[in-house]
């Protein structure tokens, strides 16, 4: 039993909130067997390409890991369909979430720099790409989550830059 996955289309069914439900399921989309936008295709092809540039060391594994465990957590959560393993499939596969974990969120240019700070940056990115994408009427969570958690980054690097050890912090302010 195969979930199906949602499509950028924003004609709205019975019951369903949001986007409409299309014919491609879940199994089909860990191959290159639906149709869809880059991300949507092939799940099996983003994580070969996400496992390369893991072991190459090009990017770390804390942002993609932390948002899309978060990002299922949260699914399993509020998703309404309880602890259903085939519809959290479906979501993880869909939707461009792969390619927005390994290769957008990982930018060099947006992303923090602190290993604290990946983590954070990927638990942000995994609520609100949850709340896009369960709760939104667009299909675009993943760039929504991207965008919004890129405006936070400055503020997560202030939040979890670390302390030189034996250094006692001055009260005060700097004169």
């Amino acid at each position: 039993m195969f979930y199906t996955v949602l499509k950028t289309s924003f004609k709205h069914e019975e019951s369903e909130v949001g986007l409409p439900l299309d014919t491609t399921t879940s199994g089909s989309l860990l191959l290159i067997k639906s149709a869809g936008t880059i991300g949507e295709t092939s799940v099996i092809a983003l994580l070969i390409g996400a496992i390369i540039l893991i072991l190459f060391g090009v990017i770390d594994l804390r942002i993609p890991g932390s948002y899309i465990i978060t990002f299922a957590i949260f699914v399993l959560i509020f998703g309404g369909h309880g602890f259903d393993m085939n519809y959290l499939v479906a979501q993880l596969c869909g939707g461009g979430l792969m390619l927005g974990a390994f290769f957008m969120a990982t930018d060099y240019v947006t992303s923090p720099i602190t290993p604290n700070g990946k983590i954070l940056y990927g638990i942000v990115l995994g609520i609100l790409t949850g709340i896009f994408r369960i709760y939104g009427a667009s299909a675009e969570g993943v760039s929504y989550a991207i965008i919004f958690s890129n405006l936070l980054v400055p503020l997560i690097e202030r939040i979890t830059i670390p302390r030189a050890f034996g250094v006692v912090k001055e009260k005060g302010g700097n004169k």
